[in-house]
Formats: structure tokens, sequence, C-alpha cells
């Protein structure tokens, strides 16, 4: 929620923000650290989701988020990606109200091309 009561979408991960005294949220890390993890994907841009998605949609080729799936309407599937890339913009004054993305998933509302959602990337 904003200043206004106005419900966003934003990172949950936003929490760790906050003083320990402000949330009940545990916010610290969880699990065995310092563990390898071996990444098997075709190309290392593709590590981070984000960055990834961006650039297939840049590139119209929206069809490499869905392998495997036959019944893929592409409008359908541009319109959410580009839901989803404003979604998740780093600057939080450039996400939209859920009221916002529910109009642009309904069709009411058209859906601008998003920037690049994350400001260090360069794309």
């Amino acid at each position: 929620m904003d200043d206004f009561w106005t419900a966003k979408i934003s990172d949950f991960g936003l929490a760790k923000l906050l003083m320990p005294d402000q949330t009940r949220t545990f916010t610290g890390v969880r699990g065995t650290r310092g563990r390898n993890l071996e990444v098997k994907v075709p190309n290392v841009e593709e590590l981070v989701l984000s960055s990834w998605v961006y650039k297939c949609f840049c590139d119209r080729e929206l069809h490499k988020l869905v392998v495997g799936e036959d019944q893929v309407e592409r409008r359908t599937l541009e319109n959410m990606v580009k839901v989803g890339l404003w979604c998740i913009q780093d600057e939080q004054v450039l996400r939209p109200s859920m009221k916002s993305v529910v109009l642009m998933l309904e069709g009411i509302t058209d859906i601008a091309s998003p920037p690049c959602p994350t400001s260090s990337s360069s794309m």
C-alpha cells in the first residue's frame, strides 16, 4: 500500500528494509549457506529472469518463454509479459496499482511498452 492506501504490486523482499521492531516478518537467511548451485541454461543471459524476459520482449521472441506450450495466444502472452514487467520495475513510482493491473489484464486499459525493469541493466 502506498501513502494513499492504494495497493501496489512489489517485491516482497522490500520487507528487509524495515527495522526488526517494525515487522513480525522473518527476513533473515534460511537454509544452508555457501552451497554451490549448478544451473543448466543454454545462455548465461537467461540466469536473471527479469532481464531475459525483457530481452525476449524487446526482440519479439516471447515464444522462448513458453516452451512446450502449444496453445498460447500471442497477444494475451504479450499483454501478460508487459504487465509483469511493469509490476517489477525497480522504481516504485513506475509500478502500477492493483486496479490498473486488473484493468490492463481485462483489456480495458491499453498497456504501454515497459522500460527495462532494472535500472542497472543495459539492454
